[in-house]
């Protein structure tokens, strides 16, 4: 656990560059990684889309375009991948390079574009492969749910950390389904509940291997659930898919009658002609498996082909590596960093004793905006906050999901200085509410320690009731302690200008 651990500086090792191919049925995606000190750092990343399931014939033979879409994406990779040894490099196909029954034609010339093995992979390995790279790249706790809508299959997941427990691969895609149920290019209600009806159909033989686990949460990995979250942060939503976003969505896409007329705010071009398709599986999935909400992950089937050739780092906690790294790259004080760390969990566990906190993973963000409050000082001190909430906003996480990323970004954002509330409003009201808390939290647990020594602070009690907060301290301690109070009242009085109440005593 982080929280039980001294950050220091990151292991080191040797410098090597490692690639991962996915020839999906909908884009060919290629990312190319540098590890160094122990960092898995991306370095260059291209995606195609090829929509290679959109060449599936009657007798699920693959047309000699979409043959040659493929073929010509690969010539490219091809330039790339000279560059990495043949050892460090996993090339993978998918769904349709399964189903094609001339796949054997399209494998045979990739290979010497490549020069390297192409394995085509069953569903079980691929919801195996898509669900290591989530657990490597978003630190999941407890029973996950992890789902991945391909252009030709759909990968369902349950979890635990790094072990996947019940997997399953099945037939339905954002490509297929829309040569199948919205090919004429018109979307209507009857379209949309073909498509969400056919995707019930397929899931009925295995929703209830499913049902019986009790998860704690449910990611979506890249495609549709990536484009939905990327149209509502568009939107100004900073929430989880839920349903009734789902809804919304469906209703927008109706309304726009056909997807030549698709016009939402946040949908790339590169998306849009598949955009209802998925959408409708994904609102099928919703309702047959009783999700409540979904959050992005980290990663997916490529993440998962890199990772898995890394076997040293496999076991390795996602997040401290996370925060090892960027406390070293921006300059943090880590004595410091800690310092923070341990006062914002100690304020924590009192207000934990008083306060729901939800469905929202707290700790893990209140941990990791602490020990990063200070990343903005690698820039200048009078706006570090603001300088911190923009690096952080652009900063790859390993082991945190979008929406914790969004969280401790805003909490740096606010750790000083005035009291924005108009920063939360994009939340949801419960993720909101949680926040904020967190956020009182941690501005307190700054001015404990702007000493920036241990052992001056002497024990005190935090109580909480409502928006009422009243810290105690021994008889005489405050006193004794001018700059302290001085900046406790000043606090006070930043947290009254929002509604809040501090007294300090």
């Amino acid at each position: 656990m982080i929280n039980n651990t001294e950050v220091t500086a990151p292991f080191t090792q040797p410098e090597q560059l490692y690639a991962a191919v996915d020839l999906g049925s909908n884009s060919f995606h290629m990312v190319i990684v540098r590890v160094s000190a122990g960092s898995v750092q991306i370095i260059g990343k291209v995606k195609q889309k090829v929509r290679l399931a959109a060449g599936l014939d009657d007798n699920m033979q693959l047309d000699q375009d979409s043959l040659e879409r493929g073929w010509k994406c690969l010539e490219m990779f091809a330039e790339r991948l000279q560059d990495i040894p043949l050892a460090n490099i996993k090339i993978v196909g998918t769904a349709t390079l399964r189903l094609a029954t001339n796949a054997n034609v399209f494998i045979k010339k990739a290979q010497q574009i490549l020069h390297h093995r192409l394995d085509v992979i069953d569903g079980k390995e691929e919801a195996r492969q898509i669900y290591l790279g989530v657990a490597y790249t978003s630190a999941n706790q407890g029973n996950t749910l992890v789902i991945d809508i391909g252009g030709a299959s759909t990968e369902i997941i349950v979890g635990n950390d790094m072990t996947p427990i019940h997997l399953e691969s099945l037939n339905m895609g954002c490509v297929t389904y829309k040569e199948r149920y919205f090919c004429d290019g018109e979307m209507t209600t009857a379209n949309f509940e073909q498509a969400i009806s056919a995707a019930k159909l397929e899931l009925k033989p295995v929703i209830n291997d499913f049902i019986h686990f009790e998860w704690l949460q449910c990611l979506g990995a890249s495609g549709t659930p990536q484009a939905i979250t990327e149209i509502l942060v568009s939107q100004g939503i900073s929430d989880s898919i839920r349903l009734d976003y789902l809804y919304n969505l469906q209703q927008q896409c109706i309304d726009c009658i056909s997807i030549d007329l698709l016009n939402i705010e946040g949908l790339t071009e590169s998306r849009r002609v598949i955009f209802p398709s998925g959408l409708a599986i994904l609102i099928a999935l919703f309702e047959e498996l009783n999700i409540q909400e979904m959050q992005i992950s980290g990663g997916a089937l490529r993440e998962g082909l890199i990772y898995g050739m890394l076997d040293n780092m496999q076991q390795n906690d996602r997040r401290l590596q996370t925060l090892q790294q960027n406390i070293a790259r921006f300059h943090i004080e880590s004595s410091h960093a800690n310092r923070v760390k341990s006062l914002s969990l100690n304020l924590f566990r009192q207000v934990q004793r008083q306060v729901d906190f939800g469905n929202l993973d707290s700790e893990a963000i209140l941990i990791a905006a602490a020990m990063l409050h200070e990343t903005g000082l690698h820039i200048e001190y009078k706006q570090h906050h603001l300088h911190g909430a923009y690096i952080l906003s652009h900063l790859p996480m390993v082991g945190y999901t979008k929406q914790q990323q969004s969280g401790i970004k805003t909490l740096v954002q606010s750790h000083r200085q005035d009291i924005n509330l108009s920063l939360f409003d994009a939340y949801h009201p419960d993720v909101r509410h949680a926040l904020l808390i967190l956020l009182r939290v941690l501005r307190l647990a700054c001015i404990l320690s702007i000493r920036r020594k241990d052992k001056i602070l002497a024990k005190y009690e935090l109580q909480v009731s409502g928006e009422k907060w009243v810290l105690t301290f021994p008889v005489g301690w405050l006193k004794s302690h001018p700059l302290i109070d001085a900046e406790l009242a000043n606090e006070k009085w930043q947290q009254h200008k929002v509604g809040w109440v501090l007294e300090c005593r």
